[in-house]
């Protein structure tokens, strides 16, 4: 019992209403890294979850004495309006780092799955499966009918902070998988998102904590 009530703990600690972090990886020379000016790109085909996303996380990294421009703010219709080349990327990357930025926060999505659920909710896991008769009589529904689950779809997305550092390579300090399982409202998933971002990039020290 007390190993499932960890495991409890510890998926509450990375879950924020409707996003779950899966995984994370952190540079080895993460710790040689400090973010205080930042590039934030929010990578998708919504003007207005990207508009929002962004902002969103510009206002967090403010509270944390981190200035951050947005891509929005940066990038003028033209540039939006067609794919880039490598070459005008990595333009933009020494534009940035002219500028004085010393990283990129650059997030999108990498992946759509399908998924299936039993519309009756049993989360709490004191009233599921502690006798077999309630666990029959609940889940025997799904051979006399259909309409018993409900179709949803679950966004897999990933965080990246790249490093711009002028006296080191430009590259990869930390990135981060998260799900947004079945999003309804654009301001509840961005509000999710952003605060389950912060709190992981602070507790691996990629960030400071607000002050």
């Amino acid at each position: 019992m007390k190993h499932l009530i960890l495991l409890l703990l510890v998926f509450s600690l990375y879950s924020c209403g409707t996003t779950q972090l899966k995984d994370r990886w952190i540079s080895p020379e993460a710790d040689n890294y400090t973010l205080k000016k930042v590039f934030v790109v929010g990578l998708t085909d919504d003007p207005e979850a990207r508009e929002k996303f962004e902002k969103k996380l510009q206002s967090q990294l403010a509270l944390r004495d981190i200035e951050a421009t947005i891509s929005l703010d940066k990038f003028d219709a033209e540039f939006l309006a067609k794919e880039r080349t490598d070459t005008e990327i990595k333009a933009l990357e020494n534009q940035l780092l002219e500028d004085g930025y010393d990283a990129v926060v650059f997030t999108k999505v990498a992946g759509i799955k399908n998924k299936i659920q039993f519309k009756k909710d049993y989360s709490n896991i004191d009233k599921s499966h502690n006798r077999f008769n309630e666990d029959y009589l609940m889940y025997q529904d799904q051979h006399f009918n259909p309409d018993a689950y409900k179709e949803y779809q679950v966004y897999n997305a990933e965080t990246s902070v790249y490093c711009l550092c002028p006296t080191k390579a430009r590259t990869l300090i930390w990135k981060g998988y998260i799900d947004i399982v079945d999003p309804q409202n654009i301001n509840q998933t961005v509000k999710d998102y952003s605060k389950l971002l912060i709190l992981v990039l602070e507790e691996d020290k990629i960030i400071p904590p607000k002050e």
